[in-house]
């Protein structure tokens, strides 16, 4: 049986390591294959097993398959119109790249209702493979000091002088207003719960996508496309309904936001259970308590999403019932929810002691999660196509402008004179 079984996975088990190639990995488990089994067919799952982590396009795919360019293409373009990859127009070729599991094709399966899978058997192994196994989220969210994603400051609660503090990318809505294209999606999180009969009544039409991976989904019908006015109201829906915006960690061209809730939302559960590991970046900002004003009337701590907000005595002998609120600072996302449901007034937000920093861009980001998961030489050498000079280029350009110390473990990773060098000249100048 056993046997069998290795057989039966073979192609699905390739796949895998494919997968893990990447910083963001999936936890080869039983649960992990019977995924792939519904969104790849044994066929495709030892094809796109093969194909390389640097944007590719049909010809470099026919022939890493060894077959025609047209057969080729039909095989890419079906496998975009499935959400497992995405396309761009790159000087009248059309170059794919294979996204990771998060945020990628495990939710671009379920951000559209469709027939052509089984979404409620897929739903319930997501559930089970996320929610109950917990080592692919765990993993995700946990592993390096570098995190997937980060959390925006609910720009409605901002006072004037928390405005002067609150930098372009920090803002959800300057991200779409400079996106250069708008996709929206149903929720993965809530579609997945609604299948197992747990999904809450926010908005379902409310996930974001931008820039380059909006183009795709739009042009596959995975999301639909949408201008910035209508995305602008669709921020001001999900903050009505206290949800909390959580998106690419870049300052630069971010991919998605996602309007979260508590008991649905990936990322939010996971800071719930894993908040002492800082599994999501934090806003600039923490909450702090104006004890004078507080009542103890809980509102703060039934919105915050995390756990944060608890209510203690405040200490008064002549009231000995009489609770305030207080926020656990280390596990606060700084998101400003708390704020709305504060009718006294008595919560305010505060600078953090030390600023959060935000990679640059995608590269930037992936480079630092690849050094911190041991997985960069993954990204420099591709042994599945010739290295592309280019994108050689912009890996080594992030790795000399890190600190010495991830220089080190780059270099160290990376195993490479060419690269000790150049960061030896960098470091002298």
């Amino acid at each position: 049986m056993a046997h069998q079984n290795t057989i039966k996975y073979n192609s699905y088990q390739k796949l895998t390591e494919r997968i893990n190639l990447f910083p963001q990995g999936a936890v080869a488990t039983d649960l992990l294959y019977n995924i792939l089994k519904i969104l790849f067919s044994e066929r495709e799952a030892g094809l796109v097993s093969l194909l390389p982590i640097k944007p590719f396009n049909a010809k470099k795919a026919s022939v890493i398959w060894k077959i025609k360019e047209t057969e080729a293409s039909k095989i890419l373009n079906d496998l975009t119109d499935r959400g497992i990859l995405l396309d761009t127009e790159n000087f009248g070729d059309i170059l794919y790249s294979m996204p990771p599991p998060m945020a990628g094709f495990f939710e671009f399966s379920l951000m559209r209702y469709r027939n052509d899978i089984d979404q409620k058997t897929l739903s319930e192994l997501f559930y089970q493979y996320m929610n109950v196994e917990e080592g692919f989220i765990k993993d995700l969210f946990t592993n390096g000091e570098t995190q997937l994603g980060r959390v925006f400051v609910n720009e409605v609660v901002l006072s004037s002088e928390n405005a002067l503090h609150v930098l372009d990318y920090e803002r959800a809505s300057e991200v779409i207003k400079t996106a250069g294209s708008i996709g929206i999606g149903v929720c993965y999180c809530r579609h997945k719960m609604q299948h197992i009969g747990k999904n809450c009544n926010a908005p379902m039409e409310i996930c974001m996508t931008f820039n380059g991976s909006a183009d795709s989904l739009t042009r596959h019908g995975i999301a639909r496309k949408v201008d910035v006015s209508e995305g602008i109201d669709l921020l001001q829906k999900a903050r009505d309904f206290n949800l909390v915006q959580f998106g690419e960690n870049v300052q630069e061209n971010v991919n998605f936001i996602c309007n979260c809730c508590s008991c649905c939302c990936e990322a939010l559960i996971a800071a719930r259970k894993f908040g002492f590991l800082n599994p999501v970046h934090t806003t600039n900002f923490i909450p702090s308590i104006i004890e004078e004003n507080c009542n103890g009337c809980g509102k703060c701590v039934s919105l915050c999403p995390v756990e944060a907000m608890t209510l203690v005595s405040s200490n008064e002998p002549d009231k000995p019932l009489k609770k305030k609120a207080k926020a656990n600072q280390e596990i606060c996302l700084g998101c400003g929810v708390c704020l709305k449901g504060c009718e006294k007034k008595a919560i305010r937000l505060s600078s953090r002691k030390e600023r959060v920093i935000t990679p640059v861009n995608s590269v930037h980001r992936v480079v630092l999660m690849a050094i911190e998961r041991g997985k960069l030489q993954n990204l420099i050498f591709d042994n599945r196509v010739l290295l592309s000079h280019r994108a050689m280029a912009a890996v080594l350009g992030v790795i000399l402008k890190l600190p010495p110390l991830k220089q080190a473990l780059a270099s160290q990773q990376f195993k490479s004179r060419y690269l000790v060098g150049l960061i030896r000249r960098q470091n002298i100048k």
